[in-house]
């Protein structure tokens, strides 16, 4: 079974052996290496193709999703949790017939790595920056996890094994996690409790209001390493210029208000997105393919 045309509508970051791999999965295949600015170059570009291939990076939206009838499969190379933070219309998919796959946890190695590496930094003042007057281990030190997803898991197993005194808010309990002394706490208390937040939120989802700043308080560090922020930006603004307040985001977590955060003296950033590496996408390539051939083996 193949695919008429397959279109890599952007730059998607799959591997060489992988785009090798979808040359023998459809007639006709097209890659694009940039990303479209627009609808009209979005359809134009998807034309008449039956699969399309998608980053996180360039919607694809009802318009979009109408104006191209030959689409039988949409590929995301990038994680699909609901719809509501999905850059593809799941909704407008669904109408006209259309499969949508997404990718799940090819890049918590890279993030947890970012996170406690420069929780360590900080800590230590090994950089520009020193938390407190002295230097601290992460021993003991209190972390609240707010979402327990694949990743937010991960950071509570590794956090804690490091010694550090862990708890979470999630939707669902984690017995698991609870067992090895991770404790759940309701959001209130746990800001209130806590000196490093870490939150691992879908897309477009804002927990950290002002309100919820007032009760962090200050002398505390918020990380951040969803898909854009996770509180309001004008709060954060407030919070951040007080004393010993740190934020810690990669390129993704900072969004549309890239330019405005990276401003504040506190914050803590890289330009790099700390989930793409090389074996990030080496496992979301394989992803993609893996979703393909399930797809054909479901259409038979």
């Amino acid at each position: 079974m193949k695919f008429e045309k397959i279109v890599s509508v952007d730059n998607t970051g799959l591997i060489e052996e992988v785009k090798e791999k979808l040359l023998s999965l459809g007639k006709e295949v097209v890659f694009y290496n940039d990303y479209p600015k627009s609808n009209y170059e979005i359809i134009e570009r998807i034309k008449d193709a039956d699969c399309v291939l998608v980053s996180w990076n360039t919607p694809i939206d009802k318009d979009v999703i109408d104006n191209c009838e030959s689409l039988k499969y949409i590929g995301m190379c990038c994680s699909l949790y609901d719809e509501k933070s999905s850059n593809v219309d799941i909704a407008a998919s669904r109408e006209n017939g259309i499969k949508v796959f997404g990718v799940r946890d090819y890049g918590d190695e890279g993030v947890i790595e970012f996170i406690l590496s420069q929780l360590i930094i900080l800590l230590h003042g090994f950089g520009e920056h020193q938390w407190k007057s002295e230097e601290l281990e992460l021993t003991n030190q209190r972390l609240g996890i707010i979402g327990l997803g694949t990743l937010g898991s991960m950071l509570a197993m590794a956090a804690n094994n490091m010694g550090m005194d862990v708890s979470y808010f999630n939707r669902t309990r984690k017995p698991e996690l609870e067992a090895i002394g991770v404790k759940f706490l309701e959001i209130k208390p746990l800001l209130e409790s806590v000196d490093i937040v870490s939150t691992h939120l879908p897309r477009n989802t804002i927990i950290i209001d002002e309100e919820n700043f007032e009760r962090l308080g200050n002398g505390k560090i918020l990380v951040n390493t969803s898909l854009e922020p996770t509180f309001d930006v004008q709060a954060f603004a407030n919070w951040i210029i007080r004393d010993g307040n740190y934020g810690i985001f990669d390129r993704v977590a900072m969004g549309a208000y890239y330019e405005e955060l990276k401003k504040h003296r506190n914050v803590i950033y890289t330009d790099k997105v700390a989930g793409w590496t090389t074996q990030a996408k080496e496992r979301l390539s394989y992803k993609v393919i893996n979703n393909i051939e399930r797809y054909f083996k479901e259409s038979i």
